[in-house]
C-alpha cells in the first residue's frame, strides 16, 4: 500500500488525504472524490504574498481599480451632501471590502493562472474568467458574500442605533459621540467584535473557493467543503494570511483609499499563490 503522505517535488507541504489524515472537524467536511489539502507554514504565507506583488509588477491592474474605487467614494460623499445618517456606516463599507474582496479579485486570479502557463497578459484577458468552467459557482458564492456584505451592514447599522437612537446632527457631532462617550466606545468595541466574526466567516469560506473555482470545474459546495478544510489545517498559517489582509486594507484606506488601487491587486494575485500551496495541482 502506498505511503498515504505524499510531498510536493518543489517543496515539502505535506499533503493531507481526504478521510485519512485529516483531523475532525475537517475530515467530517469531505466528500469521496474532493480535492485533498496541504498543511502549510507561514513562510509559505510570505512566499505567496512576494508572488502576488510579482504578479502585479507584471499586469499592473492599480488604474482599473482606480476607476472601481473613486465611483464609489463620490456616491458616499454625494450621499453625505443630502443627510449624514450614512455616517454610521463609512467605516462599515470601508470594512466591507475585506468581505467582497475575494469576489472582486477573480480577474486577478484569472491573470496569475494565465501568467502561470505562459498565456496572454494583456489585462483585459481578465475578463476570460466569464469563460471558466466555475463561473457558474463563482456567481453563486459571490452573492452569497454580498448577502453576508449586506448582513453586516444591517449590524453594524443596529448597533448604532441602538446605542445612539438618531443620527448625528453633522459630522463634528457624530466624531464627539464616538471619541467622548461611553457609547462611543462599546460602539468601537462591540462593532469591530462583530465585524471580526462576518470577516472571520468570509475568510474560512473563501481563503481558496474562489481561485479554485477559477481553475477547476467543481461546485460551490466543494470549493467551500475544501477551503474550510485547508483553513482548519492551517490555523496560524490562515491567520496569519487574515492579519495580513487587514493591515493591507487599512494602509490602503488610509490615504483616502488612494492605497487600496494598489493594496487589492497585490492581495488578489497572492491569494490565487496561496490557494496553489494550499490545494494540490489536479
Amino acid at each position: 500500500m502506498a505511503n498515504p503522505i505524499t510531498h510536493s517535488d518543489s517543496s515539502h507541504r505535506t499533503v493531507l488525504h481526504p478521510g485519512v489524515e485529516l483531523r475532525w472537524p475537517a475530515s467530517a467536511l469531505w466528500r469521496e472524490g474532493e480535492p485533498a489539502v496541504r498543511r502549510i507554514t507561514t513562510a509559505d504565507i510570505w512566499s505567496s504574498l512576494a508572488q502576488g506583488i510579482d504578479d502585479f509588477r507584471a499586469v499592473p491592474t492599480h488604474a482599473v481599480f482606480a476607476c472601481i474605487i473613486y465611483p464609489v467614494v463620490g456616491i458616499v460623499l454625494a450621499r453625505l451632501l443630502f443627510g449624514y445618517e450614512i455616517l454610521p456606516l463609512i467605516y462599515p463599507m470601508a470594512a466591507g471590502f475585506a468581505l467582497l474582496g475575494p469576489f472582486a479579485a477573480i480577474g486577478l486570479y484569472e491573470l496569475s493562472r494565465r501568467r502561470e502557463q505562459g498565456l496572454d497578459l494583456a489585462p483585459q484577458r481578465a475578463l476570460d474568467v466569464i469563460h471558466r468552467p466555475g463561473i457558474g459557482g463563482i456567481w453563486l458564492l459571490g452573492f452569497v458574500l454580498a448577502m453576508i456584505f449586506v448582513g453586516w451592514l444591517y449590524a453594524a447599522n443596529l448597533i448604532h442605533t441602538q446605542l445612539f437612537g438618531g443620527e448625528a446632527k453633522s459630522p463634528a457631532e457624530f466624531f464627539n459621540q464616538l471619541t467622548t462617550t461611553a457609547e462611543g466606545t462599546q460602539l468601537i468595541v462591540v462593532g469591530n467584535v462583530v465585524g471580526f466574526v462576518f470577516a472571520l466567516i468570509v475568510l474560512v469560506i473563501s481563503v481558496t473557493s474562489f481561485p479554485m473555482l477559477v481553475d477547476r470545474d467543481v461546485s460551490a459546495a466543494t470549493a467551500v467543503r475544501t477551503s474550510v478544510r485547508a483553513a482548519i489545517e492551517n490555523p496560524i498559517p490562515i491567520a496569519l494570511w487574515g492579519l495580513i489582509v487587514l493591515l493591507g486594507l487599512l494602509l490602503g484606506a488610509l490615504p483616502f483609499l488612494v492605497g487600496l488601487a494598489v493594496v487589492l491587486p497585490i492581495l488578489g494575485h497572492a491569494t490565487w499563490h496561496l490557494y496553489r500551496k494550499l490545494v494540490p495541482p489536479e
